[in-house]
């Protein structure tokens, strides 16, 4: 197993302007928005842009909500490569997209580079830009997500962007359930991403824990990883865990399939160049480890 830190630098359509005393500076779009962010616990680099912000995040001391922005922002587009994604603000504070992810959607396209029509499945797809970007990129996606809300979201983003015709099934389930019936049904897939929210309810009132969860949803997706799978990609936000937890518990997972595991952390870089940490990673991929230099 590898330690590393993923890094997303800032793309034509997102920067991290400034962090610091508990909050982040982001352009997303035209929109500048203040957000919470307990890890910058150092101080901003440059306090007068701040004035800049077109809203600001005012909730409670529990960062995913619920709360208020301080002066209404109607629905902005963000671009990242062929997609284009609707952002809104609601009554937490995040406005539909996490730009952190970037460096493991750049990753897995690159991964399938070469294996035509690959199957992937994206389990807690949220919004759906993992999907369009895979599709976009001739990938066959299975998007699932156990929010109505997130799924319209998402389709709503497929139409912005005008990929009405990338191969994405769009299915509003519990991942834990379909995962299950996958490995019932003997099917694979070419690569698979998970980012599961610390709780969670399904469609049919599921409950889901992580720490509880996980594990035995991660067994099930071993059995669905194909022959010639090119990734697995797991992202948590859970703050009690740590890398070393969940990249551990990947390569407890996939012991069986050879490969090498891949943990650390998902940062943004700054415009001054400071990196803010958002969340750790595990990832699996055939084959050896890369050699590292000293």
């Amino acid at each position: 197993m590898t330690l590393s830190v993923l890094i997303a630098d800032p793309w034509d359509g997102y920067a991290l302007l400034d962090s610091g005393g508990g909050r982040k500076l982001e352009q997303y779009g035209d929109v500048r928005l203040v957000r919470p962010e307990p890890q910058a616990m150092w101080q901003p680099a440059d306090p007068a842009l701040w004035q800049s912000a077109d809203t600001r995040f005012e909730g409670t001391d529990d960062e995913d909500g619920p709360g208020r922005w301080s002066d209404p922002v109607g629905d902005f587009t963000v671009p990242i490569g062929p997609a284009r994604m609707v952002c809104r603000l609601g009554n937490n504070h995040h406005p539909g997209l996490f730009p952190e992810q970037k460096p493991h959607w750049d990753n897995a396209i690159a991964a399938l580079k070469g294996l035509e029509g690959a199957e992937v499945l994206n389990l807690f797809g949220y919004t759906g830009a993992a999907s369009l970007l895979l599709a976009a990129a001739g990938a066959k996606v299975t998007h699932i997500d156990a929010s109505k809300k997130a799924i319209a979201w998402a389709r709503e983003n497929q139409e912005a962007s005008g990929l009405q015709d990338a191969q994405v099934r769009w299915i509003c389930e519990d991942a834990s359930k379909f995962v299950a019936r996958e490995v019932r049904r003997g099917r694979t897939y070419q690569g698979i991403l998970l980012d599961p929210p610390k709780f969670g309810r399904g469609p049919k009132n599921e409950v889901w824990n992580l720490f509880d969860d996980l594990p035995p949803l991660m067994a099930d997706v071993a059995a669905i990883t194909a022959p010639d799978a090119r990734f697995v990609i797991l992202t948590a936000y859970a703050i009690r865990a740590s890398a070393l937890a969940i990249g551990r518990l990947m390569e407890e997972t996939m012991a069986g399939r050879g490969g090498h595991v891949e943990t650390g952390e998902l940062a943004l870089r700054e415009r001054s160049g400071r990196l803010l940490p958002t969340s750790m990673f595990a990832i699996w991929r055939p084959g050896d480890a890369p050699e590292t230099r000293s």
